[in-house]
């Protein structure tokens, strides 16, 4: 009777983990058609980058996206949980922006501003300067200043003119160690006239500040400062400053990123004293805040381990001289596009999905950050964290430490063919792991691995040879839609949701044995 009871047992558990096997085979199937008959990546990517554009933090933008995407995983009838994971005082927001040389050559001008920097409230004319180096300088030419456009030594980093207390402090050190320079350099001058015949002594050079006379320059009526920028023009923001903004001390000078080899020409122009204008019409608007920017976070909750995670994720906002098409409109668009492949297989996964669309991320990984610090979820119960923020390329394998080797070819075991022209590849890694990180890194699986999560990422690649350089869209007005790469991306979000699944459907959490050495 036993035996016989034992018989019925096995077979009932075998047939149940067949079924349950058949159902996930099921899925990876469907998941695997839909990624090559209706794949909607580029879809995504169309309607963040070309419909809503640029995602600065503090800006309509960003919002509208947040609300987007959350109606997008409500649809595919995801969870959705939203995070507040900050405010800034005062928002933002960026029309057009025109500028050209008045008169004779009527040169249009190639430049771009960084957010949170003035605009011009309509056209404004104004001559051309060089900025001046010395007290005696700015002194020589405090009244020609007013309505005046400046030209500063500086080339352009991306970031705007830094204007808080410590900025200010610190030019007036080099202001005052100037001066001793500039009364060194009157006896110089004074020695050489005396000893004419005597070969003559150079001046001392100037210490150098951005924008030395900042203060006093604003203060005489200067309309903006013109910094050379290299091309493809990179436009960020005011780091330094935006997050202490009042709506009562908003910058009133406009500060003005200008190709290198236009600025090198007006530069020509002002040193040989030409009388000419330029002109610009840029549109940069304040708004009074605060204004509140969210994680969107769709969630597809597990059957038998509701609270372990595999969780991947890319950022929303983005700078937005461009449309933020590939930084990272690319990494959400995958990120989505997983989401919306399992849900429409009908995936029952055994760990809940979190497929996390963060903030503020360009602005020191704030989203990411806030759901780490205020423990959304613990930290040992994420099996791993995919994080997509680089390139459109193509997720064409993954290296993994030893300990997950045998558990991602299993999982991965789908993928192998899916492309035949580009198979995918699992690789044990070799050589002893590094420690753990101490310090956040560039992107949002910083905090993560700073928590001793796996964040394990798939390898990226250019099998076709498009020539992508990461380099010409980081953070420049070249982010836009035509860099994004269709068949890369359809791939990538097919591998993150067959792998994600996967992974969710172990017995087991991945193991972080050899993972770090801490």
């Amino acid at each position: 009777m036993i035996k016989h009871l034992y018989r019925i047992l096995t077979v009932v558990l075998a047939v149940s983990i067949g079924f349950g096997a058949a159902a996930q085979d099921k899925v990876v199937r469907t998941v695997l058609d839909m990624g090559r008959s209706d794949n909607r990546t580029m879809e995504h990517a169309d309607h963040l980058a070309n419909v809503i554009g640029g995602r600065i933090v503090g800006s309509a933008s960003l919002t509208q996206a947040e609300a987007w995407v959350k109606e997008q995983f409500e649809s595919w009838g995801l969870e959705v949980m939203v995070q507040e994971a900050g405010t800034i005082a005062v928002g933002f927001s960026r029309g057009p922006w025109y500028g050209r040389v008045y008169g004779d050559s009527g040169m249009n001008l190639h430049f771009g501003t960084p957010a949170y920097t003035a605009g011009t409230h309509g056209r404004v004319k104004g001559p051309v300067l060089i900025e001046p180096h010395s007290r005696r300088e700015l002194e020589r030419m405090k009244g020609a200043l007013k309505g005046a456009w400046v030209l500063l030594d500086a080339e352009s980093n991306g970031m705007a003119i830094d204007r808080t207390q410590k900025a200010r402090d610190k030019r007036d050190e080099i202001k005052s160690r100037n001066e001793e320079i500039e009364r060194r350099n009157m006896e110089i001058q004074r020695w050489n006239w005396e000893h004419r015949d005597s070969v003559a002594r150079k001046p001392l050079p100037y210490e150098k500040a951005t924008a030395l006379f900042y203060d006093e320059m604003v203060e005489a009526g200067v309309l903006g400062f013109i910094r050379a920028a290299k091309v493809p023009l990179q436009v960020m923001y005011d780091r330094a400053g935006c997050f202490d903004l009042t709506m009562e001390t908003l910058p009133t000078a406009c500060d003005i990123l200008l190709d290198e080899a236009q600025f090198a020409a007006l530069k020509r122009r002002a040193l040989r004293r030409e009388s000419f204008e330029i002109e610009f019409d840029i549109r940069n608007h304040f708004f009074r805040g605060p204004v509140a920017y969210h994680n969107v976070i769709g969630v597809m909750r597990g059957s038998k381990y509701p609270k372990e995670y595999v969780l991947a994720g890319g950022h929303l906002d983005s700078y937005d001289n461009g449309t933020g098409a590939v930084d990272d409109g690319n990494g959400v668009s995958v990120t989505m596009e997983a989401a919306r492949l399992l849900a429409a297989s009908g995936a029952k996964p055994k760990r809940t999905l979190l497929f996390c669309i963060w903030t503020g991320e360009e602005f020191g990984l704030l989203g990411s950050k806030f759901f780490v610090e205020n423990k959304t979820v613990p930290m040992e119960s994420i099996s791993n964290y995919f994080n997509r923020d680089g390139g459109p390329l193509m997720a064409t394998g993954v290296s993994v430490p030893p300990a997950m080797y045998d558990d991602f070819v299993k999982v991965c075991k789908p993928l192998e063919d899916y492309c035949a022209d580009v198979p995918f590849v699992v690789e044990k890694r070799n050589g002893q792991p590094g420690p753990r990180p101490t310090k956040p890194g560039g992107s949002d699986h910083a905090h993560f691995a700073m928590n001793g999560v796996p964040t394990i990422s798939f390898r990226e690649t250019d099998p076709d040879g498009m020539n992508f350089d990461y380099r010409e869209i980081w953070h420049t007005e070249s982010d836009i839609y035509n860099k994004l790469i269709p068949r890369y991306m359809e791939h990538s979000a097919v591998v993150t949701a067959v792998t994600m699944y996967g992974i969710a459907n172990l017995d087991h959490l991945l193991s972080r044995d050899g993972l770090y050495t801490d």
